[in-house]
């Protein structure tokens, strides 16, 4: 019966045996399976940014905030033409009902994707890269996000927690990778299994039986995934750390999230919560509850979706590492996202450009978005291979990424997630070409 413990200290044999292993290990591995762990200094990704990438105008980024609230009122407006539009028609009754869902569908897709525009502004606020004042950073920040149903300060805290430690797999507060252990996943049986790339079919297959996953539940779970990610990590920390309490939540100033002295920026969050969703009750009561459901509360719906699928795919995809606390760095963290493209032209424009220079941001998060396309090319130019970029249209991506990143392996120090059949697409290479210890010691227990 096989099992898997931590390396512990080996005598001179034993040396000589695992080095041999790694050695086999080498030979298997394809030159486009070999990850490169960097090893960059964040002084060294800072300077290859133009120096003025960093300056941020309060008056510029004001231009967007009106950018976006035009775009909504316009979109309004338009949304309330509707009705009056298709009654000086003379349509059938299925031909009315479809015209005008189509026409309401179009308004709340366009209204969620300018929404997440409003969401990703008040982001950069807590960012402090809105303007260089933090008092007006923290106002504006505390406006759009009340506007979206985000409190602003407990979101700006935990989210600055996760860009201090991005890829960590016991810091980093969102998409925190589950282990082959804690997913309840079987126990490593083959030598193959651990680096991921050489597993025998019978042994996939097993694993995937263990899964019992079905592309109709793949797509099951990203609806789920869709629909309740985001008040699901607001109200109970899902996919951020297992080992914090069971009550880790974004409301209470009790929280392991925060310190005592975040205790009345916390209540004040709340208490915008509160002032929105009074005004959306008495929006309700004075005109009508579906009216407030199709104007706002469906467009709200879409912005957490875009919101939940965008971070989703910045940190999550097979070839992004994932790093123990001993292997962790700043810069090895920011460099652990990717870059990719949101519907083409539109979603650079409408979003700010939050999907397409995502590795800048995490490099340096007070550069305003207007400035991080420059910042990007510069550190395209700069990183060489060490900059991942994905050209993959991001329906496909997230479905993909869904279904193929189950688990990490335990007690490694550099990991990539692995699917359903216990295949990963990269393996760490130290800068000197050795694959790195994977702390694991395959032996035959007594």
């Amino acid at each position: 019966m096989s099992a898997v413990r931590q390396r512990q200290a080996s005598p001179a044999a034993q040396q000589v045996k695992d080095q041999l292993l790694r050695e086999a290990e080498e030979k298997e591995v394809a030159e486009g399976q070999k990850f490169i762990v960097p090893n960059f200094t964040v002084k060294q990704l800072l300077d290859a940014i133009p120096a003025h990438c960093f300056h941020r105008s309060a008056l510029r980024s004001s231009l967007y905030v009106i950018q976006d609230f035009v775009l909504l009122c316009i979109f309004a407006y338009l949304a309330y033409q509707i009705d009056p539009f298709l009654a000086k028609f003379d349509l059938s009754t299925p031909a009315y009902w479809a015209a005008r869902a189509s026409l309401y569908f179009t308004y709340q897709v366009a209204a969620g994707l300018v929404g997440t525009g409003v969401w990703i502004l008040g982001h950069e606020c807590g960012h402090q890269a809105f303007s260089p004042s933090k008092r007006i950073n923290n106002a504006v920040g505390f406006v759009l996000h009340s506007f979206v149903l985000v409190p602003y300060h407990a979101w700006r805290i935990s989210h600055g927690r996760h860009h201090a430690a991005t890829g960590h797999m016991t810091r980093d507060e969102v998409f925190v990778p589950k282990t082959r252990k804690e997913l309840g996943y079987p126990e490593i049986k083959e030598e193959g299994e651990v680096l991921g790339i050489n597993v025998s079919e019978f042994r996939q297959q097993e694993l995937r039986e263990a899964l019992a996953e079905s592309p109709i539940g793949i797509l099951w779970g990203l609806f789920l995934h869709q629909i309740f990610g985001w008040p699901l990590y607001l109200f109970f920390n899902a996919s951020g750390q297992l080992h914090y309490p069971k009550t880790t939540n974004h409301f209470s100033p009790s929280a392991i999230i925060f310190k005592p002295l975040h205790y009345w920026q916390i209540i004040a969050s709340n208490l915008g919560l509160v002032a929105a969703i009074s005004a959306l009750t008495y929006w309700s009561y004075m005109r009508s509850f579906t009216e407030m459901m199709v104007i706002y509360g469906i467009p709200y719906l879409w912005v957490n979706h875009w919101l939940v699928m965008i971070t989703f795919l910045q940190h999550t995809d097979p070839i992004l590492p994932h790093y123990s606390a001993s292997k962790w760095t700043f810069a090895r963290g920011a460099l652990a996202t990717i870059d990719r493209n949101l519907l083409g032209p539109i979603g650079p424009y409408i979003t700010h450009g939050i999907c397409e220079t995502h590795v800048a941001h995490h490099i340096s998060s007070k550069i305003p978005h207007y400035n991080a396309w420059e910042a990007t090319e510069a550190l395209k130019n700069f990183l060489g291979p060490h900059y991942h970029k994905s050209d993959e249209s991001m329906f496909t991506a997230f479905y993909r990424c869904y279904r193929d990143c189950i688990f990490v392996e335990d007690g490694q120090d550099v990991v990539f997630y692995k699917n359903a059949s216990g295949m990963a697409q990269r393996v760490p290479v130290e800068e000197g070409g050795n694959i790195s210890d994977s702390g694991i010691d395959m032996t035959e227990s007594k």
